[in-house]
């Protein structure tokens, strides 16, 4: 439980804190003093202003608030409350403002007023304190503020042109021209850039005019745009001797500020307090280099300062960890044929170094070799392994053995060269052989292998030729080293062949060949072989009794020598890429696979192939055409398919179009020229097949035609045509002559023996033998046929006399009007028929003697007249009528004549022929009976 008394000692506390607050903040100290001035070079506003002792003695927490206007428009531009306890020192209270406008250009007015800050009770403002700018003044001319100002780049500035009293401002501008905001037409211009950036001219100009145009009306400034530095980049000091330093940096980007206004560099020692005595200078990095004296322990600082700002940048460090020594000097060597030793002097005679050798091989790789120097003032080393009578180039670079820092500077370069030595490796070689007359020549060529080495300045050759079987004393010849190929003759027996390569100090091993005793061998098939973009594949069918394979080629196989190239494989190799710099398109290349076991090569395979198939050389010529009215057949027999064309031919293409129609031929595809033109197109796909016809060919017609070899590389282009024009077809002339020449001679000579042929076709009277009546009983007399008129009563009859008719009539003679026509050249008497005599006809006014003959046989359901017994009207004199002479049954005939007064003694001078008509042939008549 709290004690009473402490309490009461709180509560008394308490009372007396509230006291204090509130008399606190009854309390007011005005401002009793205010001074304004400007610093132009920074255009800052310094405001100085007091309270007076009371209030310092009382060390109050104050608050402030400051106002600035621009005096001229009246108008409060900036507020500020400042915060401050004031002490017993008594002194007075400093504010700064920096303006945006440049502080001579017009005139700047400040008041403060005070409180405690526990106070809610602010003071009285002070009067208003001026300070006075330009604008007040009287000018000679109008003046630009700020002048030569040097602004960071992307930073805001503003200008302004004070005129003269009386005069406004009418141009304000800079050059070269960039975007701006301006306010004129008043006394005071202003000119204000957003994000300045750096132009490519060493400043930029502000020009300015009031409204008149003489020279004391204008004025001009120029400000710079720039960066501030860089901070000093990889910064560090070292020294060779441990006496003089020398600090390295930098510098860093352009800063666009040049002479009086470029970066300054300034170096000093923090321990010491000292500026470093150097001079800077800066090229590719900057340097400054001094003595130190016995300093071991430095602490450097680096500053790089311009108008826009200052960076710095340090390196502490201890001498001796800093040591980088000078580059080696005086090399020399001693060699064997496969060793250097290199030997050196270097400067730093009291410091143990420890370097490093590079050896640059003849290959052009890097070897480094790394050595400790026991003598302080020499060292040396020993490359070993090196290749007999080879150059090598050597430098040599140390550093500090103890608190190693960097390697020195090279040391200039050493060319050495090794001794000579033996040849080390074998020749590689390889032969071509040649039948001849009582034996063979052998051209044998030789090449440095890969892993041959002639390890001397000059080299010889030495080829030596011995028979294998009888041991005869061996031949030799020796050649220099420009050589590579030499021709022997030998007989058809064994031969054994070594060639040795010979420098100054001994010979190589030998390369052997066998050439076996000359066989019989057959014709190996050439194969043909692909190329592609890196060279020409080959693959051979494997035989486990070699132990290497070799194929060879002639990379130039038109010229003579067509330089023989081989290469070799091993025993498990069965395919191989084979690619040559001299590989060109379009050349034929041949190849030989060889196997080889004990030094003896015997021939595999052939191939063929190029490295990418081009179109034919030329092509096919048409050296016989045979033309039928269809078809066409050309030949081509003496076009080359050899290895003088650019490609394998795989076949040919013919090409046929006519000439003023597109492709319709059977058999054929449509293939289409640059320019649009339609050929139709027959594919051959034997090469040697150099005969084709072409058919389905229109007779009478212009074609034209062209042969194209293909190849996998394509066909030339179509440029020369044949032209060929079919023959007329005869066959055509001979379907003519039968369809229109024979048809109209038939018609010719119908028309010539029109009687006959009528006579013969269709008579007027058809012979009753031909009749189909005769079809009846009949009766014959002699050998012809005789119609019994009670069997068959004919629909009509006509006779050409009455002497005729007399002697045929069995019927009673009636009454009947006769008429006449010519019918075919012929008179005839028309015979009509007449009722059954149950009507009689008109009297005529001449007695007439009638021959009626009836028909009781034939009945018939032709639809006539109504009236079945109707009597016709007698036709006219001159022509009967058709329609009478139609079948009627039960009618009765009347025999009459044209004549009506003739008596049958007058008629029976006419012809005496009976002309019949029969009921069914009557097709001359037009008319069916």
């Amino acid at each position: 439980m709290m004690n009473p008394f402490t309490v009461l000692a709180v509560l008394l506390l308490l009372r007396t804190c509230d006291a204090t607050y509130s008399q606190q903040e009854s309390i007011v100290f005005p401002v009793m003093y205010l001074n304004i001035s400007k610093d132009l070079a920074l255009q800052r506003l310094l405001v100085e202003w007091d309270v007076g002792k009371s209030a310092h003695d009382s060390e109050l927490a104050m608050s402030f608030e400051i106002q600035v206007r621009q005096t001229h428009e009246n108008t409060t531009v900036w507020t500020e409350f400042h915060n401050v306890t004031l002490d017993k020192s008594g002194k007075p209270l400093h504010w700064m403002w920096d303006s945006d406008l440049p502080l001579e250009c017009m005139s700047y007015s400040v008041r403060i007023r005070s409180k405690a800050e526990a106070s809610k009770i602010w003071s009285q403002w002070s009067l208003w304190e001026t300070v006075q700018g330009l604008d007040t003044s009287d000018n000679s001319g109008p003046q630009i503020f700020p002048n030569e100002k040097i602004v960071e780049e992307g930073s805001d500035i503003t200008f302004c042109c004070i005129g003269r009293k009386g005069q406004i401002v009418k141009e304000f501008f800079l050059v070269p021209a960039v975007h701006v905001s301006s306010h004129t037409n008043s006394q005071v211009g202003l000119l204000t850039v957003k994000n300045v950036a750096h132009q490519e001219v060493p400043h930029i100009s502000v020009y300015c005019q009031e409204s008149c145009n003489e020279e004391q009306c204008y004025d001009h400034a120029i400000f710079f745009v720039g960066k501030p530095p860089d901070t000093p980049n990889d910064f560090s000091c070292q020294t060779q001797d441990m006496r003089i330093v020398t600090c390295t940096w930098s510098q860093g980007g352009d800063t666009h500020l040049y002479g009086r206004h470029s970066p300054k560099y300034t170096l000093s020692e923090e321990f010491s307090q000292k500026t470093v005595p150097c001079t800077v200078s800066c090229s590719e990095q900057c340097s400054c280099s001094w003595d130190i004296g016995q300093q071991r322990i430095c602490n450097i600082t680096v500053t790089v300062e311009n108008p826009l700002g200052k960076k710095t940048a340090t390196d502490v460090f201890d001498v001796t960890h800093r040591i980088y020594p000078a580059a080696p000097f005086q090399l020399w060597e001693e060699s064997t044929d496969t060793e250097i030793t290199l030997y050196w002097k270097h400067r730093n005679k009291e410091i143990e170094l420890f370097c490093q050798t590079e050896v640059i091989q003849p290959d052009g790789q890097v070897e480094l070799h790394n050595s400790s120097d026991a003598q302080l003032h020499s060292g040396s080393v020993t490359l070993g392994g090196l290749q007999p009578y080879t150059e090598y180039t050597a430098r040599v670079h140390c550093g500090a053995a103890k608190h190693f820092w960097r390697w020195s500077e090279w040391s200039e370069a050493l060319t050495i060269r090794t001794k000579e030595a033996s040849p080390s490796g074998k020749l590689d070689i390889w032969r071509e052989i040649t039948p001849v007359l009582g034996g063979r020549n052998v051209t044998l060529f030789w090449k440095q292998a890969p892993s041959f080495r002639a390890n001397a300045r000059s080299i010889s050759y030495e080829v030596t030729w011995e028979k294998v079987e009888d041991g005869s004393k061996p031949e030799s010849i020796s050649f220099s080293s420009v050589y590579n190929s030499t021709r022997i003759s030998i007989d058809n027996h064994s031969y054994r062949i070594s060639i040795m390569a010979k420098n100054n100090v001994n010979y190589s091993l030998p390369s052997v060949l066998i050439i076996p005793r000359a066989t019989g061998t057959k014709e190996l098939k050439e194969e043909q072989v692909n190329g592609t973009d890196d060279g020409i594949f080959i693959s051979w069918e494997p035989r486990h009794i070699y132990d290497s394979y070799i194929i060879d080629w002639c990379n130039f196989p038109m010229l003579q020598p067509c330089d023989l190239q081989w290469k070799r494989f091993g025993p498990n190799t069965s395919s191989a890429l084979i690619n040559s710099a001299a590989f060109v398109p379009g050349v034929r290349y041949n190849f030989h696979v060889y196997g080889s076991v004990a030094n003896t090569a015997s021939l595999l395979e052939r191939k063929t192939g190029y490295l990418r198939e081009l179109p034919t050389l030329l092509d096919p010529v048409v050296e016989k055409v045979e033309l039928t009215f269809n078809a066409v057949t050309l030949s081509w027999d003496s076009y080359p398919t050899n290895k003088s064309q650019f490609g394998f031919v795989r076949g040919y293409h013919v090409y046929v179009s006519p000439i003023q129609e597109k492709c319709s031929l059977k058999g054929s595809k449509k293939h289409v020229l640059p320019d649009g033109s339609v050929l139709c197109k027959y594919t051959i796909e034997n090469p040697e097949e150099k005969r084709y016809t072409v058919k389905h060919l229109l007779s009478n017609t212009k074609y034209k035609l062209v042969v194209k070899a293909y190849t996998s590389g394509g066909e030339t282009p179509i440029v020369n045509f044949i032209y060929i024009d079919t023959p007329f077809n005869s066959n055509v002339l001979y379907l003519l002559v039968l369809l229109v020449i024979v048809p109209s001679l038939v018609a010719a000579i119908c028309r010539w023996k029109m009687k006959w042929v009528k006579e013969c076709c269709c008579p007027l009277i058809p012979s009753p033998n031909k009749s189909k009546v005769l079809s009846f009983k009949e009766v014959t007399i002699g050998s012809e046929k005789v119609l019994k008129i009670s069997d068959c009563i004919p629909d009509m009859l006509a006779v050409d006399n009455k002497a005729e008719a007399q002697k045929l009539h069995p019927w009673s003679q009636l009454s009947s009007t006769p008429t006449e026509d010519k019918i075919g050249g012929h008179n005839s008497s028309w015979i009509y028929p007449n009722e059954n005599g149950e009507r009689d006809f008109t009297p005529t006014p001449t007695p007439q003697t009638h021959t009626w003959f009836e028909n009781f046989a034939y009945s018939s359901h032709l639809a006539v007249e109504s009236d079945p017994y109707h009597i016709p009207e007698t036709p006219e004199p001159s022509k009967p009528e058709l329609s009478v002479l139609l079948y009627q049954p039960h009618y009765y005939f009347d025999i009459f004549n044209k004549d009506a007064a003739s008596t049958p003694r007058e008629t029976a001078g006419r012809k005496t022929s009976l002309r019949y008509i029969s009921q069914t042939d009557v097709h001359c008549l037009g008319r069916r009976l």
